[in-house]
């Protein structure tokens, strides 16, 4: 029985480390959190920018388009939460973007 056990745990570790993508969300699959907020540049692991909601959530977009890398940008977003996705950064909760547009402005990705 041990040896069945160890041989799970060690194909489930296997697996877990083979590279697999992170399963992405299908327009009609998890929660869409829509909001304003300000982009942040958090200067650890490597540096990247996040999104800080006026409620103080703070979401992980992986990365952001060039045009919206501004440290305190103000923004207007739509966000599709990734379900069961670990992120390095420890920092926020991941997630996609499925519309971002400054505050101030009509431009959005």
């Amino acid at each position: 029985m041990s040896r069945l056990f160890f041989a799970a745990i060690l194909l489930t570790a296997m697996a877990c480390s083979a590279g697999i993508p992170p399963k992405r969300a299908t327009p009609d699959e998890g929660i869409v959190v829509r909001g304003t907020g300000v982009v942040t540049y958090l200067d650890f692991e490597g540096g990247f920018y996040g999104i800080v909601s006026d409620n103080g959530r703070r979401y992980d977009p992986g990365s952001l388009d060039e045009a919206f890398q501004e440290d305190g940008l103000r923004v207007r977003f739509s966000v599709r939460v990734l379900e069961g996705v670990m992120s390095i950064r420890m920092w926020g909760t991941p997630v996609e973007v499925i519309k971002l547009e400054r505050a101030d402005s009509e431009q959005e990705i």
